[in-house]
């Protein structure tokens, strides 16, 4: 029979899906470093369910029999995907069932920046609203701005159609390829990114992390921005310079941002951002709802499920290593 591993968020019914098809090791909950039994698991696993076990050539070595990793992630940037592919083990992902829960925490993001809706609740909880409240403390419109998108993929579209639809916003776009469909839908413009930046009231980062894209972001792009601009980054922290943007913040120009992505994670408690009244900070929670999580462990299930009955998994990440 079959072995899988479980190291993630998975519930107890999808165990026993997993159960129907395979041999289960629960490893939920658990330290996943120094964990002797964890290593013997592996040593003999067909596949994984991961939802934190870093995946190193050692683990790799390690684990002669594996043959499916399923990440309970939309992203994979933390696994070496060609040296996967090399060795004939396939990857899944978990695109889509997060699409909309992450375009609701950018805009979130959006609105709190633009309202300074944590530098207010701070405000009150301090004792600090002893009248009126004056133009030192006033927001920014969000309603009848424009909402730049770098990177129009399905969470950027998503966050456009907020804007656009909800909103009344105007959408300009920097992407791979221009959507001729999205542009009629919303009304949207395809740009060159320097464009957006210095035309944009509010610029969302939705782009994944990959070598064309790291730092992607840095200080000759910040400058570009409105004083007034608001930055928002829902995809991965090194796609910022997070130097680079802290000295932008600091000179005012972004105005403000939302951030539940850094370069490092967790955030240091020394960072300078910290300190920002202009920034809103999250802790990466941009799927973390109950219904999406549990949906993203789902999506990882039956990815294994079905590759280890022979059938092509949902979401796969390289197929050509499943093919062979």
């Amino acid at each position: 029979m079959k072995r899988v591993v479980v190291c993630g968020a998975v519930s107890d019914a999808q165990m026993v899906q997993l159960g129907e098809v395979a041999s289960v090791s629960d490893f939920r909950g658990q330290s996943l470093t120094d964990n002797a039994a964890l290593d013997a698991a592996m040593a003999e696993a067909d596949a994984l369910v991961n939802g934190g076990l870093a995946i190193t050539p050692e683990r790799l070595d390690a684990s002669p029999s594996l043959n499916v990793i399923a990440t309970i992630t939309v992203g994979y940037d933390a696994y070496p995907v060609d040296e996967l592919s090399r060795r004939g083990i396939l990857l899944c992902n978990t695109p889509d069932v997060l699409t909309e829960t992450t375009a609701d925490t950018g805009f979130a993001l959006i609105m709190a920046a633009g309202r300074r809706v944590a530098e207010l609740d701070r405000y009150v909880r301090r004792g600090d609203w002893k009248g009126g409240v004056g133009p030192d403390l006033f927001g920014l419109d969000v309603h009848g701005k424009t909402l730049g998108i770098i990177g129009m993929g399905r969470i950027g579209t998503a966050v456009a159609r907020r804007g656009a639809l909800g909103f009344g916003m105007s959408i300009l776009y920097s992407n791979s390829s221009p959507k001729p469909a999205l542009d009629k839908e919303l009304g949207a413009r395809s740009t060159e990114m320097t464009t957006l930046l210095a035309e944009s009231d509010y610029v969302c980062v939705t782009v994944p992390l990959v070598k064309e894209t790291e730092h992607l972001i840095g200080e000759a792009e910040l400058a570009r921005m409105k004083p007034t601009g608001v930055f928002v980054n829902i995809s991965r922290g090194k796609v910022v310079d997070e130097a680079a943007l802290v000295r932008a913040l600091q000179r005012g120009q972004p105005g403000a941002a939302g951030l539940d992505v850094f370069e490092v994670e967790p955030l240091s408690a020394d960072s300078p951002l910290m300190t920002m009244d202009n920034v809103v900070l999250l802790p990466h929670v941009g799927s973390a709802t109950h219904e999406t999580r549990n949906a993203m462990a789902q999506r990882a299930v039956d990815n294994v499920c079905q590759a280890l009955t022979g059938k092509e998994p949902v979401s796969p990440v390289n197929l050509a290593a499943w093919r062979r």
